[in-house]
């Protein structure tokens, strides 16, 4: 899923790859950052790009709806009335591309992780066309102080069991993506540190989100894309202005590399 989320940040610069990775899902991709640092926001974005392939639906699952969607996606919703309202916004001038991609979008909000696991379990006995994108906004509240390492792995895993399901319906050469959001805690947490060790099994690309001295008026983040070797690394400068709209630009080459080593000390961040 590391291409889609590439095509995400490559939008509006000329960066933009000249290969539309429509066949293949790819690996699993695991999307981490601190608190506000832009998880949900890319990930939706993720949702409408991948919603205008022209394949099946996407499946967003997030523990509570929205309070709102990120602006600069086309996304200018209140979250609690999406549903009526995606059609409505024909009439506030959005493009009819950006509207059929909104009807694509299917949200559930499983409360607690017994839920989100009857939720996967139940996956096969879903009618209608199968997702060809999977996305967990907030896993870090699936996964709650009283569980175990063991506990982690199973969810993680079941997961990509859920997203192979879909994948086997969808038939051959397409397949269903699977971007899972985590948020992580600060430097020096070694709980936090060998939560994101083990997940990391089970996600071989990442993309990994940190806080930058914003300009004026702004809240500005790196995003560091690991394709879990199918392609370069990359980075870019995600920024947020005040009234939340979200530009992304690519990163200047002069910053040089920021590390993704996987064994960090901080819990594995940049």
């Amino acid at each position: 899923m590391a291409e889609t989320l590439r095509r995400v940040l490559n939008l509006g610069t000329s960066a933009r790859s000249g290969v539309e990775d429509t066949a293949e899902a790819g690996p699993p991709l695991l999307l981490l950052g601190g608190p506000g640092s832009g998880k949900t926001a890319l990930l939706f974005a993720a949702a409408l790009e991948a919603a205008g392939e022209g394949r099946g639906p996407v499946l967003f699952l997030t523990r509570r709806p929205l309070q709102s969607l990120p602006r600069g996606t086309g996304a200018a919703l209140d979250p609690l009335r999406l549903q009526e309202v995606r059609l409505r916004t024909l009439w506030a001038g959005f493009p009819w591309k950006d509207c059929l991609r909104y009807l694509k979008v299917r949200f559930q909000y499983p409360p607690s992780t017994h839920e989100l696991l009857q939720l996967l379990c139940s996956a096969h006995e879903a009618r209608g066309p199968a997702p060809s994108l999977l996305l967990l906004d907030g896993l870090e509240e699936y996964l709650v102080e009283d569980q175990g390492p063991q506990d982690a792995a199973y969810l993680a895993a079941l997961l990509l069991d859920t997203a192979a399901h879909f994948s086997h319906q969808t038939g051959p050469g397409q397949g269903c993506g699977l971007i899972v959001a985590l948020q992580t805690q600060e430097e020096g947490v070694s709980g936090d540190a060998l939560q994101v060790s083990l997940l990391q099994r089970y996600f071989p690309a990442q993309c990994w989100l940190q806080a930058e001295t914003p300009g004026p008026g702004q809240h500005r983040l790196r995003a560091c894309l690991d394709p879990g070797g199918l392609g370069p690394r990359a980075e870019w400068c995600v920024a947020f202005r005040p009234n939340g709209e979200m530009t992304i630009t690519p990163w200047p080459t002069q910053a040089g590399n920021l590390s993704l080593d996987k064994g960090s000390s901080s819990g594995g961040q940049p």
